[in-house]
């Protein structure tokens, strides 16, 4: 493996090459998070599409650099939409990435997220409660305690999470990011931790889901999701300690970190990373 310092530096030349190549980034995602996904992916440099209808995915998912689905506020179309968009990034050999807002708390989603599974995201990631209920899902987790979840936020820590996590990714071929406090990314064989970040990003609803749409672009310039998953995490958490620097609350907050998103640089990144 890489140094630490060698990685920081890749992660710092990775928010370069996005800007550069502005990829198209589909999100199928929930309704709270659409406008701070879309805003965080233009800061960035990306380029957002919400397009959800199943009667347009068949058109528009061939179009597409990468694909971001969310499963946070699920109806039977919504299924039907992500289910088909999925397929279809497979056969165009589009990246994706699984975002399994609030598995283990409702049989729906939970049965979504299994037949979701089946089409090899490149990436899942989610707060550290979500993986380990993924990792229960896909029967990898034995004791039900372990794994319990009540809604959207996460009762258990990345370090709880992490032999979950680690089977998860080898089981499913992808890499896994379970976030919190310290976030970790493994893909089953490599596995870092990134300490960066801020308490108030938790406090901004759909924080965590504009990152799944920000790592999608990144995993659409990056051939290994492991390396898209890590410098897109790298990117998030000092974005948040920048805005963090310039904010008085939630509400200040989340205006300052679309703008630390336009703002960072590389060498923002490659410097301020603290990463194990």
């Amino acid at each position: 493996m890489s140094t630490t310092s060698d990685l920081a530096k890749l992660a710092g030349q990775r928010l370069a090459d996005v800007r550069a190549a502005r990829p198209l980034v589909q999100s199928i995602t929930n309704y709270v998070s659409m406008d701070i996904a879309a805003n965080a992916l233009l800061a960035l440099g990306a380029s957002p599409a919400m397009v959800h209808a199943p009667e347009e995915t068949g058109e528009f998912t061939p179009r597409v650099d990468a694909l971001v689905i969310n499963v946070g506020t699920l109806s039977a179309e919504a299924a039907r939409s992500m289910e088909q968009a999925v397929t279809i990034a497979r056969v165009h050999a589009r990246p994706w990435l699984l975002d399994p807002v609030a598995a283990g708390v409702l049989t729906f989603r939970d049965d979504l997220i299994k037949r979701l599974l089946r089409h090899r995201p490149g990436i899942i990631r989610g707060n550290a409660s979500e993986i380990m209920a993924v990792a229960r899902a896909a029967g990898l987790a034995v004791d039900p305690a372990q794994t319990t979840q009540r809604g959207v936020d996460s009762a258990h820590t990345s370090d709880e999470a992490a032999a979950l996590a680690h089977k998860l990714a080898r089981h499913c071929f992808c890499t896994v990011v379970a976030t919190g406090a310290v976030d970790l990314v493994t893909d089953g064989e490599r596995i870092l931790r990134i300490a960066n970040g801020s308490p108030l990003m938790p406090r901004v609803t759909a924080l965590g889901c504009s990152m799944s749409a920000v790592m999608g672009a990144y995993l659409a310039v990056c051939l290994d999701p492991f390396e898209a998953a890590l410098s897109a995490t790298a990117l998030y958490g000092v974005a948040g300690e920048m805005a963090a620097a310039k904010s008085t609350g939630p509400g200040s907050f989340r205006v300052a970190f679309i703008d630390a998103l336009y703002a960072i640089r590389p060498e923002d990144v490659a410097t301020r990373l603290r990463m194990s």
